[in-house]
C-alpha cells in the first residue's frame, strides 16, 4: 500500500511525538484519478494536518507513486456520508492521537495583545525578537527569558502574545500562564489541602512552557521562591520554556534568593524602554486607527510629543477624544486635545527638544525652520547646536529623537553636543550664553 510505506518515510524524517500524534492515526481511504484520499478522526485533527503537514504528505507520496498529484484529507463523518457503499459495512472509529498527560491553564488573554498589534521601536526590538523565539521554540535565546519594564511598557502584551501564538499554532503544547501572585496562592491553597503531588505534577510534568508574570510580588516569599526555583529548574533540565516579567532587574530585586535570582538570568535578560518619538507616532496612529478615529496629523503630533512612557495613558487620552468628538458631531479641534493632554499628564508644560528649538530661536533670532534646513552658515549651525545641546540636557528624549526635529540623524546630534561642551570650557560668555538659555528652559 502506498500510505503504508509512505508512512514509513514519514516515519524517520519527523520526530517520534509528531508522527505518532499527526501521522499515525492517518488512514488510507482509496486511490483515485490521481488523488490519495486519507481519513482523519475528526475535522478538527484534519484542519491542523492539512495546515502543518500535508505538503510533506504530498512530497513523500508522489516520490513513492509518481501518479499520485492530490492528497485529500478528510474526517470519518464526511467519508462516511460521501462513500459509495456497495456493501454496508460498519463505519470503524478511528482512534484520536495520543494526547500529552496535563492540559493548559491559562489566564484570560486580551485579543488585541499579539505579535500583529505590537508596536516595534528601539526601545523593545530585542525584547519582541526574543518572545518570537520563544513562541517558535526557537534556542536563540535560551531556556528562560526574562523581560523588565516600568508599568504600561509592553510586558504584558508580549506574553500575551506567546500565548496567542503557541495555542494557535500549537494547541496540544501544556502553557501555564500566570502571575507571581496567583503561583503562590495555587502553591498555599494545594499545602493546605495536602495535595502538592498534584501541583508539582502539574508544573514538573505537565508544563511545555511556563509565562509568570510580576516576579516582583514574590519579595520575602521564601518558599514560593524555592517552589519556583525548583519548577524553573526542572523544567529547564527537560528543555522546556520559562518566560518572566517583573519591574526590575534581577539584579535589582530585593528579598529575592540568590539561587533563584541566578536561575532567572540563566537565559536572556532584556528590558523594555520608554518609546521613543517615532515609535510614540506610530502607537498613536494604531490606536486612534483602532477606536476608528480620524486624527489629523497635527493632532497625533501633539499627542505623540506630550504623552510619553505608559502606553496606557494613549490609549486612555484616544477613548477620551474619541468621547469628546461624539458629543461635537465628529469634529475634533486644537482645545479639544490640549484638555485631554492636560487631564492626563496634567497641565504644566511638557519640555521637549520641540519647545527647546522655539527658545533658542527667538533668543538668536532665527525661526526654527532655518534650524532644520541644510544651512551650515554660522548664523544657523550654531544656534542649531546649541538647540541640540539643550536638548540633550533638558530632556529624556533620545539622540534620535532630537535630531528628528532638525532633519538630523543621532551622530550629528553627537557632534553638536561635543562642540558646544568643548566651547562652554573655552569661552566665558558662550558658557554665560548657555547658563542664561538653561535658566529659561528650567522656567518654561
Amino acid at each position: 500500500m502506498i500510505w503504508r510505506k509512505a508512512k514509513e518515510r514519514l516515519q524517520n524524517v519527523l520526530t517520534e511525538s509528531i508522527y505518532n500524534l499527526w501521522i499515525e492515526p492517518l488512514e488510507e481511504q482509496r486511490l483515485e484519478n490521481g488523488c490519495l484520499y486519507l481519513v482523519c478522526p475528526d475535522r478538527y485533527f484534519g484542519a491542523y494536518v492539512r495546515q502543518n503537514f500535508l505538503e510533506t504528505i504530498i512530497q513523500h507520496v508522489s516520490e513513492l507513486e509518481v501518479s499520485v498529484e492530490r492528497v485529500h484529507i478528510t474526517d470519518i463523518s464526511s467519508s462516511n456520508s460521501h462513500s459509495s457503499g456497495r456493501s454496508e459495512k460498519k463505519p470503524q472509529q478511528l482512534r484520536l492521537p495520543e494526547i500529552p498527560a496535563g492540559r493548559s491553564s491559562v489566564r484570560a488573554l486580551h485579543p488585541r495583545y499579539t505579535f500583529d498589534d505590537f508596536m516595534v521601536g528601539e526601545s523593545n526590538i530585542l525584547a519582541e525578537s526574543a518572545c518570537r523565539s520563544i513562541s517558535a521554540f526557537d534556542d536563540t535565546v535560551g531556556p528562560c527569558l526574562y523581560i523588565n519594564s516600568s508599568t504600561g511598557l509592553g510586558k504584558s502584551h508580549l506574553t500575551h502574545a506567546i500565548a496567542h501564538r503557541i495555542l494557535d499554532n500549537s494547541p496540544m503544547t501544556r502553557l501555564h500562564y500566570l502571575t507571581a501572585q496567583q503561583f503562590a496562592s495555587e502553591m498555599v491553597q494545594n499545602i493546605k489541602s495536602n495535595d502538592m503531588d498534584t501541583f508539582k505534577r502539574k508544573y514538573h510534568d505537565h508544563c511545555d512552557i511556563l509565562l509568570v508574570e510580576d516576579v516582583q510580588s514574590l519579595t520575602g516569599k521564601k518558599k514560593t521562591q524555592q517552589e519556583l526555583n525548583e519548577v524553573l529548574d526542572s523544567l529547564i533540565k527537560l528543555g522546556k520554556r520559562v518566560v518572566m516579567t517583573a519591574n526590575s532587574n534581577p539584579r535589582e530585586l530585593v528579598g529575592i534568593d540568590e539561587d533563584f535570582r541566578s536561575r532567572m538570568t540563566s537565559g536572556l535578560v532584556t528590558s523594555i524602554k520608554a518609546p521613543d518619538l517615532d515609535t510614540r507616532f506610530r502607537i498613536v496612529r494604531k490606536k486612534a486607527s483602532q477606536q476608528q478615529l480620524d486624527l489629523p496629523e497635527e493632532f497625533v503630533s501633539y499627542l505623540a510629543q506630550h504623552i510619553k512612557g505608559d502606553v496606557r495613558k494613549v490609549e486612555s487620552a484616544i477613548v477620551a477624544v474619541r468621547a469628546r468628538a461624539a458629543l461635537q458631531g465628529g469634529r475634533v479641534d486644537e482645545q479639544m486635545i490640549e484638555e485631554v493632554v492636560n487631564s492626563i499628564v496634567g497641565g504644566a508644560v511638557c519640555i521637549n527638544a520641540q519647545l527647546i528649538s522655539e527658545l533658542v530661536g527667538r533668543q538668536f533670532q532665527i525661526s526654527v525652520k532655518e534650524m532644520q534646513s541644510k544651512s551650515r552658515k554660522k548664523k544657523v549651525a550654531f544656534p542649531r547646536q546649541v538647540a541640540m545641546f539643550l536638548s540633550r540636557k533638558h530632556t529624556e528624549e533620545t539622540l534620535a529623537d532630537i535630531g528628528r526635529i532638525f532633519n538630523r540623524d543621532h551622530s550629528t546630534v553627537m557632534h553638536s553636543i561635543k562642540v558646544v561642551t568643548e566651547l562652554t570650557r573655552r569661552d566665558n560668555s558662550i558658557s554665560a550664553q548657555l547658563a542664561l538659555l538653561s535658566d529659561k528652559v528650567r522656567k518654561l
